[in-house]
């Protein structure tokens, strides 16, 4: 049996880590570094890093805090934010990443997923979508929340498998940082659609919501103001999880 991951995620701006409600409201919220180190030594199986105004800064992704990042850490990370193209990942992965999120420039170019999956295999590249409520569906949002666009996230997530993606990070923007929980019915519509690992985010606040969002068919669970807050740690989300008989890595 795959075991299911628990992935911290930082948001960094400006060498900080920050957290807001719906990708707005930017709180500081600690050093990369330290939180990296931490969540490595409780359990994290992963680690995301986003530099969330990037690409609405059209700059590319803050190099030098992944390459600190990278000294103290020995887990996978995936860095996201300001990958417009096969020379910034190449860039990235230099640094020290172990695989490329991908978000708004792979909407504006879909051939910029098959150019990363070609040069560095599928496992590489995730693919990041950002999902906004629309009636009784759901549709991509794309430049850190700022622009709706009138895609479907599950046809979007479909297309982006078929093009060579290796993994969904799918965030609710409704949910993030609200603490409500992850929205259950937008992770069984995609689960449900593509053959694709589905990370689980926004919304987080306790294990049970990350059991729920297994449930619904999420491979991976991530979060960040409940572990950047100290509401609990990765060590006793884990113990948790394996309480309700969920497999990980311990």
């Amino acid at each position: 049996m795959l075991t299911c991951r628990v992935i911290p995620c930082l948001d960094t701006t400006d060498g900080r880590v920050v957290k807001g409600v719906r990708f707005q409201h930017l709180r500081d919220a600690g050093a990369p570094v330290e939180l990296a180190a931490r969540y490595e030594g409780e359990g994290a199986d992963e680690l995301v890093l986003l530099d969330v105004t990037a690409t609405t800064s059209s700059r590319g992704h803050a190099l030098d805090t992944v390459r600190a990042i990278r000294r103290v850490l020995a887990i996978p990370l995936t860095v996201g934010g300001g990958i417009r193209g096969v020379a910034d990942a190449v860039a990235v992965l230099e640094a020290g990443a172990d695989k490329v999120a991908v978000n708004t420039a792979a909407y504006r170019d879909p051939a910029l997923i098959t150019a990363l999956a070609e040069r560095f295999g599928a496992q590489c590249v995730t693919l990041s979508i950002d999902a906004a409520a629309a009636g009784d569906d759901w549709m991509v949002v794309v430049r850190a929340g700022t622009e709706n666009t009138l895609r479907s996230v599950v046809d979007w997530a479909r297309t982006g498998e078929a093009l060579g993606a290796g993994e969904i990070l799918l965030t609710s923007m409704d949910r993030d940082g609200t603490r409500s929980g992850y929205h259950l019915a937008l992770l069984q519509s995609v689960a449900s659609q593509v053959g694709l690992p589905v990370v689980a985010s926004g919304g987080a606040r306790t294990p049970q919501d990350m059991i729920a969002a297994i449930a619904a068919g999420a491979d991976a669970v991530l979060a960040a103001s409940m572990f950047h807050d100290g509401d609990t740690t990765i060590a006793e989300t884990k113990q948790a999880l394996r309480s309700a008989g969920v497999a990980v890595r311990l």
